[in-house]
């Protein structure tokens, strides 16, 4: 069986994997703060030397029985892609390996597919940096919709800093929890564009609501209520009211996507996919359809190496080399660029 080292790091989550071993290291900023990419890339610096000797010893792996040296090629933050691409090259070199530039989306997609056993479906692709529902076709991931502004998981993140919420484990996980203590459901705009989405706006005017929720906790005019139904209005409720909002833009798109390409599955990956809401409503879609909804725990929706090595021995079967002139990285490397030839 083949063994590759896959380098993921095209955020704040830092993976390196091998043939049994998955381990990740995340850089958490202080609550009501993004991760910069200048931080971000010296945590990387910091770490990928130990994880990647962990690796090696958690599966027991000697250095000749590695094919492949994997990382993130892009799209990501450019300061952290910049750093894993260093390391892979420095790897590749010190040790005479072969290495595979990897596309984080297809990364993405082809772990869900391995880890699921998903067909041929329609992916939903959802995380900090990306929002696209995506479909396979002539050797190619095709795009049929995204995000024209912010990706929903930068905007879920976005406005956990407003509320300052924390970012351990993740700022989209504590807005998941909170939604589920809510029950009020706020008018929000609906953005969906033919087959796009548009989320800028619609953090804008949830923005506004918690200024107003904050305002109205000092107030003497007492608590903040909804119009319609009179119901003092909480910060749960305005997770809650975001996360519904968002979630059904993405449902529809999905569904458009579907019915377009003949497609009774989903498949669910990338960050935001591990939302247990998300992957309700898609799957109330998907019933509807007489279809099915395929998503994976955090230990493969959230980046990590293991779908970067996956996807890069994929590739490696195939042929691939990236020459060492061309071992950069780029912040904008589309999914439907890549040549998918391991597949029919």
């Amino acid at each position: 069986m083949p063994i590759a080292i896959g380098l993921e790091g095209s955020a704040n989550k830092l993976g390196v994997v091998q043939i049994l071993a998955n381990l990740r290291h995340t850089f958490n900023s202080p609550p009501g703060t993004g991760f910069l990419p200048k931080d971000t890339a010296a945590h990387h610096r910091r770490w990928v030397v130990r994880l990647v000797k962990q690796a090696m010893k958690q599966a027991k792996v000697r250095l000749e029985d590695i094919d492949c040296i994997c990382y993130t090629k892009g799209p990501g933050m450019g300061a952290p892609l910049g750093s894993v691409a260093i390391a892979a090259r420095t790897l590749s070199q010190l040790w005479d390996k072969p290495l595979i530039g990897v596309n984080h989306c297809v990364g993405h997609i082809e772990m869900g597919r391995a880890i699921t056993g998903a067909d041929n479906p329609v992916v939903l692709y959802v995380s900090g940096g990306n929002t696209q529902v995506i479909a396979y076709s002539a050797q190619r991931y095709r795009i049929f919709g995204e995000a024209l502004d912010i990706a929903v998981g930068n905007c879920l993140d976005r406005f956990a800093r407003v509320l300052n919420i924390p970012n351990d484990p993740a700022p989209g996980y504590n807005i998941e929890q909170l939604a589920k203590k809510g029950s009020v459901l706020l008018e929000l705009p609906y953005a969906v564009k033919g087959m796009d989405v548009s989320f800028s706006g619609i953090l804008a005017r949830v923005e506004e609501m918690a200024k107003k929720l904050e305002a109205s906790l000092t107030s003497s005019d007492g608590p903040w209520r909804d119009d319609e139904t009179g119901a003092e209005v909480t910060t749960a409720d305005l997770c809650f009211t975001l996360q519904e909002t968002v979630f059904a833009m993405l449902v529809e798109i999905t569904e458009r996507a579907m019915a377009h390409v003949g497609a009774n599955q989903v498949l669910i990956v990338g960050g935001v996919g591990c939302n247990e809401r998300l992957q309700q409503m898609m799957g109330m879609m998907a019933a509807e359809r007489n279809g099915s909804v395929y998503a994976t725990d955090e230990r493969f929706c959230i980046d990590n190496g293991i779908m970067i090595a996956h996807a890069g021995l994929l590739a490696h079967k195939m042929g691939f080399r990236t020459e060492l002139e061309e071992s950069t990285f780029t912040q904008r490397f589309r999914t439907d660029e890549v040549l998918i030839n391991w597949r029919d």
